[in-house]
């Protein structure tokens, strides 16, 4: 492909984004592509001198919206500095988290106006969005299991932190989201083993890498017609 590809994986705590995001990038590597793996809150120097800000919860007292600008300002310089660059030299860029997190996280459990919202990501995406986002859906009391295990004796951070209700209304949002918009989203069962995560997220990416080469090589023709 001339252009990259852009693939975020969004859910809940504990899901296995990270794992998933491992084995999709070594997948595609053996397949010949070039692969980028980032993060959100981070991937750029600016957008890390944010995350540790955000994950403590030394921003948590300003209240939801001081923290959705803080993630914009972090997303804003990822987005410029490495992930559109990335995608214009035609790598894959796999992304851990983007702005559905915002949606549902600031958006929803943190009822912020929708319209603050949508403003606030049209101006810090700059139309640099998903081709494909993976939704790892997962029960968020199994999911918060997952994460303490991972953690260990460290404390939880800003959201690992917040109630069993907090989490449930997350995991409602993030498949709200996949209803609304099914050409982008794609669900997949994270409680079923990693290898068979791993195997349905690897044919939901080849099925939407596929459509968009079609489509790309249809549009020279459209330009003929």
């Amino acid at each position: 492909m001339r252009r990259g590809f852009f693939i975020t994986f969004e859910g809940g705590e504990g899901a296995g984004k990270s794992t998933q995001i491992g084995q999709l990038a070594d997948s595609l590597r053996e397949e010949g592509r070039t692969v980028l793996v980032t993060r959100e809150p981070g991937g750029s120097p600016g957008a890390e001198a944010v995350r540790h800000v955000l994950l403590s919860g030394a921003a948590e007292p300003f209240g939801p919206a001081m923290e959705a600008i803080l993630f914009a300002a972090a997303r804003s310089d990822h987005v410029e500095q490495v992930i559109r660059p990335a995608i214009e030299r035609g790598t894959v860029v796999l992304c851990d988290r983007f702005l559905d997190s915002s949606r549902v996280y600031q958006g929803v459990t943190g009822d912020l106006e929708p319209a603050f919202m949508e403003t606030l990501e049209r101006v810090t995406v700059n139309g640099m969005l998903p081709d494909l986002t993976i939704i790892l859906d997962i029960d968020p009391e199994e999911g918060l299991r997952r994460a303490g295990a991972r953690r260990g004796s460290d404390a939880p951070d800003r959201f690992e932190k917040e109630t069993l209700s907090v989490h449930r209304r997350r995991r409602r949002a993030f498949l709200e989201i996949a209803r609304a918009e099914p050409d982008r989203c794609v669900v997949v069962d994270a409680e079923d083993p990693p290898d068979k995560v791993a195997a349905g997220v690897l044919k939901a990416v080849r099925a939407a890498m596929a459509r968009a080469e079609r489509e790309s090589a249809l549009k020279p023709m459209r330009s003929r017609a």
